[in-house]
């Protein structure tokens, strides 16, 4: 494949998506009948795009396979074994999704190494491992986004604790203080974590008693009101205390390394990751929770949150800078006027529109394919150059190169 190709992508159905942002995206006049949580635009297994080739609808998959080198790019192929390093990702939370943490590259092997060893089906409720990659990703904010990344500071943390004072937790917090380092929070956490659920409830419900009275003062409290009435009893409603807490404003994007614990919140953005689809879950969810493995893969190290630094190219592009490998993040605005040319160095590229209309033009072939709000594209690295004209805001989806 060696053409610019449209997409037609999976919608996965999870409890806690929208009814209305992907419809809203994809140009429908009317609400999802059941809740839609991402838009899946990628060649991962369990739900490979589409591609418009030659008038059919082929698996992206199946074209990378018979043609890794056209669409990945030679040194993208050799680098990462003739496959789409990347999965991209429309993300509408309505409710918050898990507390969770992905697995490092030689964690996400022998995890799943281990779960195939048992005969776990892939898609069991208690597989862990999915897939043996690992799972750095970023989100960039669509929607103002609320999102939990990463342990806060321990002084932090043991000064909330103490404003919520939950009795029958003082022990825990003493050994905190007095061992306030990545070893005593990781003992803390497992404590937490793994006290029975009768004394949980007990520390819960102390807990909210005072939450409700700081609520209006400190959105730390008023998110742990939310979750209790999204998941009552979840000891997981102590995840805004335990994490940072940060709102993301449409065009801020965040990264997230493997092992951090995290969870989003509420509102839209745009995902992109390594292609995998590992999760290890803490609470906060219905789905399968293993506290061992998530303890086994989790940093314990305080960290402060860090909006990616933005670099503005070619007159019309903001590219994220992030640690991946495996995928940069940019946002292409184009305006009658302003055309947007490809890089003489690229490699395989999905595109997504989210506002108005353009126009790509496959410079050498002359082929033109419009895109509207909710079309996305993929853009072989074969295709020798191309430019972007009309009025629209893209999001792009590249390896380095």
């Amino acid at each position: 494949m060696k053409t610019i190709g449209l997409l037609k992508n999976t919608i996965q159905e999870y409890a806690w998506g929208s009814y209305t942002a992907i419809p809203d995206l994809l140009g429908y006049d009317f609400p999802a009948g059941s809740p839609q949580a991402e838009l899946w635009m990628g060649a991962h297994p369990q739900a490979p795009s589409l591609v418009k080739c030659d008038g059919r609808w082929i698996s992206l998959l199946e074209l990378i396979e018979q043609n890794p080198e056209d669409i990945l790019g030679k040194k993208v192929a050799e680098k990462f074994n003739s496959r789409l390093p990347y999965l991209f990702k429309v993300l509408a939370a309505a409710k918050p999704l898990s507390i969770q943490a992905h697995p490092s590259r030689s964690q996400a092997i022998k995890g799943f190494e281990r779960e195939n060893r048992l005969g776990i089906p892939l898609d069991a409720g208690n597989r862990n491992y999915k897939d043996g990659n690992h799972k750095p990703e970023c989100i960039c904010a669509l929607t103002p986004f609320w999102a939990l990344n990463g342990f806060r500071k321990i002084p932090e943390m043991l000064s909330l604790m103490e404003q919520v004072g939950p009795q029958g937790l003082e022990g825990e917090i003493k050994e905190l203080r007095n061992k306030p380092d990545a070893r005593g929070l990781k003992s803390f956490f497992r404590a937490l974590m793994t006290m029975s659920r009768r004394r949980q409830k007990q520390i819960i419900d102390d807990a909210l008693k005072n939450a409700q009275k700081l609520s209006q003062e400190n959105q730390v409290f008023k998110w742990m009101i939310n979750l209790q009435h999204e998941y009552p009893d979840d000891i997981g409603i102590f995840a805004p205390i335990l994490l940072n807490l940060i709102c993301l404003e449409p065009g801020q994007a965040m990264f997230l390394p493997a092992g951090e614990l995290h969870a989003y919140l509420d509102g839209v953005g745009i995902e992109l990751m390594a292609n995998s689809d590992n999760v290890l879950r803490g609470g906060l969810t219905p789905k399968h929770v293993d506290v061992s493995a998530l303890l086994h893969v989790l940093n314990f190290k305080e960290r402060k949150i860090d909006i990616l630094p933005k670099e503005f190219i070619n007159g019309c592009e903001e590219i994220y800078h992030s640690q991946a490998e495996e995928f940069i993040l940019s946002i292409i605005t184009v305006k009658n006027g302003t055309s947007y040319a490809s890089p003489a160095k690229r490699s395989v590229e999905i595109v997504l529109c989210t506002e108005g209309k353009a126009t790509i033009t496959d410079m050498e072939k002359g082929d033109i394919i419009i895109l509207v709000k909710g079309s996305s594209i993929i853009i072989p690295a074969a295709v020798a150059e191309y430019c972007l004209d009309g009025e629209a805001m893209l999001y792009k989806a590249s390896v380095p190169v």
